[in-house]
């Protein structure tokens, strides 16, 4: 202990994790949300999380409390980003709680399993996540506008796709993210324009349930960030 230092001077206070785990199913954006089983808010619908142990980091708390509420442990397709730390004073009914809130993103996931202090959980469309426990309704939101605006100059967007993907497919993640309809032929310009963007798998292709020939396939090239950026329109706005 450090010489003259009182770590009971201050009011002590609890740090824990949430998880705001977004994936594309059935062309809707889908949210990843548990019952809680216990006090407070018990029965009510929150996002994953829970207290960070004093020998482990956020994100190592993050993915321990994924893997105990929803029985996601093998998910080696997850991208996890910290969004941000979530402090206001009153958040939690229990004690003075900070919250260090995490987006992911998972493609083709499997489908969850309830467990430790969590009754159940589910894959819930985005716009049916509503009236959630805590502050997790804000966060959602965080989430969302976090993720759609790194669509636009980033190449996360390859994330919410499988390892092999069409075109197709790849702008369907940023209409739905978005909200909004792309022109086909601009956005497929635009992105193979991008090097590093969307690679092609050499003679692979995939029906897509229309008449047509089947569809190239490509995956995720090193890129990292788009240049030039791929913007939303002013008309377009922003999600609801």
């Amino acid at each position: 202990m450090l010489h003259g230092y009182d770590k009971h001077a201050f009011e002590p206070f609890a740090v824990t994790v949430d998880l705001a785990v977004l994936t594309l199913r059935a062309d809707a954006l889908h949210v990843l949300l548990v019952e809680r089983g216990q006090e407070p808010y018990a029965g009510r619908w929150a996002l994953p999380g829970g207290f960070l142990l004093p020998d482990e980091s956020a994100e190592a708390a993050a993915r321990r409390e994924l893997a105990e509420e929803t029985g996601l442990a093998d998910v080696s397709a997850l991208h996890l980003e910290q969004l941000r730390t979530y402090s206001e004073p009153g958040r939690d009914p229990r004690m003075r709680v900070v919250s260090v809130a995490f987006a992911a993103l998972l493609p083709d996931p499997p489908e969850p399993h309830g467990g430790g202090d969590a009754a159940e959980a589910r894959w819930v469309p985005y716009d049916e996540a509503r009236d959630l426990a805590f502050d997790h309704d804000r966060i959602l939101a965080d989430a969302r506008e976090r993720v759609g605006a790194k669509l636009e100059y980033t190449c996360l967007a390859t994330a919410f796709c499988p390892a092999e993907f069409t075109l197709g497919e790849l702008q369907q993640v940023y209409e739905t993210v978005w909200g909004t309809t792309l022109d086909r032929p601009n956005f497929r310009r635009k992105v193979l324009a991008t090097p590093g963007f969307a690679e092609p798998v050499p003679g692979a292709a995939r029906l897509t349930g229309g008449r047509g020939k089947p569809a190239a396939l490509y995956r995720s090239g090193p890129a990292t960030t788009l240049h030039p950026p791929l913007l939303r329109t002013p008309r377009e706005g922003r999600p609801a």
